[in-house]
């Protein structure tokens, strides 16, 4: 058996301030029995340099535009976010307005609408500003001023707290946050980062996890863990409320058999992959 610890070296990859959402939604014609609550997975091309293969929330690194624009923003600012988060107020601004950016680039989802408004539809011009974010000639400031909207903050959940292991040859500190669908948009798999992406039940996810069907990453497969107890998007939004935003620093270790467990800090153990065959 192996064990990898998370200590430091000078060599280790600094991480990388990242942001993470999970996007729900109510099915609005669940099968009889089944609770209604799903979440939007993306499954990343192969030849992606960090977690090829494997089905994620939509999410990214924070990129230098990701400044707030205290007059284009509603909801809680950034020293509300970083309180709830545990950072400084610049980390947590950039980290709610990177989660915003990456929605709607990801998915054309875009958490943002007229002052004193709801989302709702998106204007004609949606395409095209995302199509300018993704390819970083405009940035989502440039998108609310040109449309007008403000950032939608307030649609916004904290949910965890992860950092990659130093052993890791690529490293982020990445915030987990939830949002639920606004009404009038939807989410589509529009991204060169997947080969698909839809709608999923936390618990078939789950269940495609068991079989070898689909390739979770630990934060995502706990993530849904803790998504299975919900039954509406209402219910996960509020049972984001006070839950633990440490940042999680896990270990990982491997039995004699090859299967990988993921380590957390409170010494629990979760198996997240099989052992990997000759």
């Amino acid at each position: 058996m192996s064990v990898a610890g998370d200590n430091t070296t000078e060599s280790a990859a600094q991480p990388k301030p990242a942001a993470t959402v999970l996007l729900l939604r109510d099915d609005p014609a669940p099968p009889p029995g089944r609770a209604p609550l799903q979440v939007f997975l993306q499954r990343r091309v192969k030849q992606m340099a960090f977690a090829g293969g494997m089905t994620v929330f939509p999410g990214g690194s924070v990129d230098p535009s990701d400044v707030p624009d205290a007059e284009r923003w509603a909801g809680p600012d950034p020293t509300e976010w970083a309180e709830l988060i545990g950072v400084t107020p610049e980390v947590a601004g950039q980290a709610v307005s990177a989660a915003v950016r990456e929605v709607f680039e990801e998915t054309g989802v875009l958490l943002a609408g007229p002052p004193g408004g709801e989302p709702g539809s998106l204007t004609a011009q949606a395409p095209l500003w995302r199509k300018q974010l993704t390819e970083h000639t405009l940035s989502l400031a440039q998108v609310l001023v040109d449309s007008g909207y403000v950032l939608r903050s307030d649609l916004l959940r904290t949910w965890a707290h992860w950092v990659t292991p130093p052993q890791e040859g690529r490293r982020y500190d990445t915030i987990f946050f939830v949002a639920g669908m606004p009404a009038g948009q939807e989410a589509d798999a529009h991204t060169t980062e997947a080969v698909e992406a839809t709608w999923w039940y936390p618990e078939d996810a789950l269940a495609a996890f068991d079989t070898g069907e689909m390739t979770l990453m630990p934060p995502t497969l706990l993530s849904l863990r803790d998504l299975s107890a919900f039954s509406t998007t209402a219910e996960a939004l509020a049972g984001c409320a006070g839950r633990d935003m440490t940042p999680v620093h896990p270990k990982f270790r491997k039995d004699d058999a090859g299967v990988r467990y993921v380590i957390l800090p409170d010494g629990s153990e979760h198996q997240f992959a099989p052992a990997r065959s000759a």
